[in-house]
């Protein structure tokens, strides 16, 4: 990876700053992908099919030059900043980390997303056999074009709502970990800006719970048969919300760049 790459997307006034901070990476249905840095770079870097399979060495070649040249800079921005990187105890750094990390991970709303997560994979294990059958229904009722239905758009709109639950299922987690870490960074560092960052990440968090709601809403729809569990999947989710609004009052007037502000 290119440092001067790095610096000159860095100057370009079309890119909103830090609006990859408070996104949801769904960048396939972001309106903002010719404004974020974020994904010009991973446009650049990423671009051709070998580079972005996991499975691929050229993936993890290229994911090396990326940390690599990241290292270089922060080290060169340490410098500048009169820091002496050399004199930091990393050990100490690595355990007061995993301390934070640890504490995130035991909220009562990190504890209450990972019940959400096995709801959400028990569900649709145990209803793979009624969703394979609603498919084969919704199939014979395209083919014999029966006069007022449209099985096509509610088989579109099923699956948008598998992939809404799925996106956001844990990305909420991962969301609200990082706000519980920048609350307790905020805590032991009088830092007020990790308690500022605490709140974009919940406020991303929320976002991903209302989406979740409208999802598992609107699937109720058309699988009235699982009106008990999508009911017990919603108040999970219902609780989930009121539980983040409760730990993180701030967090639905954070203003994220792009997103929640004019540019």
């Amino acid at each position: 990876m290119d440092k001067d790459l790095i610096n000159e997307l860095a100057k370009d006034h079309r890119f909103i700053a830090g609006i990859y901070n408070y996104c949801d990476r769904w960048c396939e249905r972001c309106i903002f992908t010719s404004r974020c840095m974020n994904y010009a770079l991973g446009e650049e870097e990423f671009g051709d099919p070998e580079s972005r399979d996991i499975n691929n060495m050229a993936f993890w070649n290229k994911l090396g030059e990326i940390l690599s040249t990241t290292l270089e800079m922060v080290k060169e921005k340490a410098q500048e900043m009169g820091i002496d990187i050399d004199s930091i105890d990393f050990d100490e750094a690595a355990e007061e980390n995993e301390r934070i990390n640890e504490t995130a991970k035991e909220q009562p709303y990190s504890l209450a997303t990972m019940e959400y997560i096995r709801m959400v994979e028990s569900w649709f294990r145990a209803n793979e056999e009624n969703l394979e059958t609603k498919g084969d229904e919704l199939a014979s009722l395209a083919q014999a074009c029966v006069p007022g239905t449209n099985p096509y758009k509610e088989a579109v709109n099923i699956n948008e709502c598998f992939e809404v639950i799925h996106w956001y299922k844990y990305q909420i987690y991962v969301k609200l970990c990082r706000a519980a870490s920048g609350t307790t960074r905020s805590e032991s560092q009088s830092l007020e800006n990790f308690q500022e960052d605490a709140d974009g990440s919940a406020k991303v968090a929320i976002i991903g719970i209302e989406r979740s709601i409208m999802a598992w809403t609107k699937l109720l729809q058309y699988l009235p048969e699982q009106e008990h569990s999508i009911f017990r999947l919603l108040i999970t989710l219902k609780r989930l919300l009121s539980m983040v609004e409760v730990a993180f009052p701030n967090a639905r007037t954070f203003a994220r760049p792009g997103f929640d502000t004019a540019d």
